[in-house]
């Protein structure tokens, strides 16, 4: 019984950030007062299909509800930022944490061809302008690059022999993100892992032209660092 009223209230308090239009300062607050890990592990997984509870910086300790609405109102200010960015997709997702980060997807569209992983011209103006104007202005939010693919098959390849390929591919995507960003300057430490999930996580319909489009995509994370956290629970954080 006593674990059955914990999963009540956590799932409470999901049902309640995603049926009110909070920003992530009041979120912050919220998670931070009564959340965790465990929170941010069920939020990232009902949102993200589990890969919410990969992001989140290694940390030793809670974070309260004070630091969780700055930490959220910092979130709040880069996701306003990440917003002017042409060809962008934004919006607020949960860490490991419990607290709250910000996603980029960059339009498909800009960004690879079938079988590709050569960066456009439109591309490098978006990703130049993110670099610039989001990531090199929030120096104390890790970043965490994932790469995907449609499901197009490999010529005289099997299906197994195709999935792994797009892999590949999607690995080779989520690297041309990742270098491109550090030639802008974004600092290599910041920048915590970058990696290709292949075909896996479809946002759009394979069957048609217009899905496939969609699902050759670089999602961006930005989440609070080590550093921020222990700024935040110090109450040093600007």
């Amino acid at each position: 019984m006593k674990h059955l009223k914990i999963y009540a209230v956590s799932l409470s308090a999901v049902m309640l950030m995603s049926g009110c239009n909070m920003n992530n300062t009041a979120k912050g607050g919220l998670i931070g007062a009564g959340g965790g890990a465990a929170l941010g592990a069920l939020v990232g997984g009902l949102a993200g299909k589990g890969k919410g509870a990969a992001i989140g910086a290694g940390i030793g300790t809670a974070v309260g509800a004070t630091a969780g609405i700055l930490i959220g109102k910092k979130m709040d200010k880069a996701k306003a930022e990440a917003e002017q960015i042409e060809n962008s997709q934004v919006e607020s997702v949960t860490d490991a944490n419990g607290l709250q980060a910000v996603k980029v997807t960059f339009d498909s569209g800009i960004l690879f061809a079938t079988g590709k992983s050569d960066l456009s011209s439109a591309a490098k103006s978006s990703l130049s302008k993110f670099a610039n104007n989001v990531l090199n202005q929030n120096k104390d939010m890790d970043v965490a690059i994932y790469g995907y693919t449609d499901n197009t098959g490999w010529a005289n390849s099997t299906a197994e022999q195709s999935a792994q390929k797009n892999l590949n591919l999607s690995q080779e995507r989520a690297q041309s993100v990742s270098s491109y960003l550090l030639g802008c300057g974004v600092a290599t430490s910041q920048i915590k892992s970058v990696t290709g999930m292949g075909q896996d996580n479809p946002v759009a319909d394979n069957s048609t032209a217009a899905g496939r489009e969609q699902n050759r995509r670089v999602e961006v994370y930005m989440y609070a660092s080590a550093s921020m956290i222990e700024a935040a629970n110090n109450g040093t954080l600007q």
